[in-house]
């Protein structure tokens, strides 16, 4: 895997206009709100975690869009990565303090989305019946 396929994605301004009360928020938002990062802050939230381990308990993800998950928490402060001086390198992740402070809310975000999936479901097929041709799904 080349760097080029890893590197976390560059600082952007959001949303063109620094004073617009916005900006930032869309970024973080976006971060924070990404599926695999959700997934991956729950999996943390019970302490540190290897890399395979987290890949194996966050069913669906592959090893570069772990490693893209990861990093970019890091560089927003969310999550520490610990690198140990053994053969092979021994590499473990978890939760910064910052971090920590959002498990509360995913929790929720996750426990809602447990409650609500199969009520969603039916409201899905229900709309894509009553309207075929909206090219959704």
């Amino acid at each position: 895997m080349s760097l080029g396929h890893t590197e976390v994605t560059a600082l952007v301004e959001p949303c063109g206009l620094p004073e617009h009360p916005d900006c930032g928020i869309r970024d973080v938002l976006d971060r924070i709100g990404d599926k695999w990062s959700v997934l991956a802050i729950v999996e943390l939230a019970s302490g540190p975690r290897r890399f395979r381990v987290l890949q194996r308990a966050i069913h669906g993800i592959s090893q570069r869009m772990l490693t893209l998950t990861l990093r970019r928490l890091e560089r927003d402060g969310l999550v520490l990565r610990t690198a140990y001086p053994t053969v092979p390198v021994s590499v473990t992740y978890e939760l910064t303090d910052r971090g920590e402070s959002l498990t509360h809310l995913v929790k929720q975000l996750a426990d809602w989305s447990l409650a609500n999936k199969d009520a969603i479901a039916v409201s899905r097929h229900q709309w894509d019946t009553a309207h075929p041709d909206s090219g959704i799904s």
